[in-house]
């Protein structure tokens, strides 16, 4: 195991700026971000959340020309 600081439902839905209750819900539901359970416990791996955000954005056609290196 890494090193890498894990973070509580708590202090992982301030990192996303979510509250911890749609993190509860997520998980109920099967959605969200990876998570591990250690025993009753919760916790978030940073680089999984950082994933998780990327993957949640949404490209528009700016975007796409910043990209690809086309001027606006």
């Amino acid at each position: 195991m890494t090193n890498k600081k894990k973070l509580n439902t708590k202090q992982a839905a301030a990192y996303l700026g979510l509250k911890p209750n749609t993190l509860e819900i997520w998980r109920c539901k099967n959605r969200g971000p990876k998570y591990s359970k250690l025993g009753s416990r919760v916790i978030y791996d940073i680089d999984e959340l950082d994933d998780y955000y990327a993957a949640c954005s949404i490209c528009t056609r700016d975007t796409e020309l910043d990209r690809s290196g086309a001027e606006k």
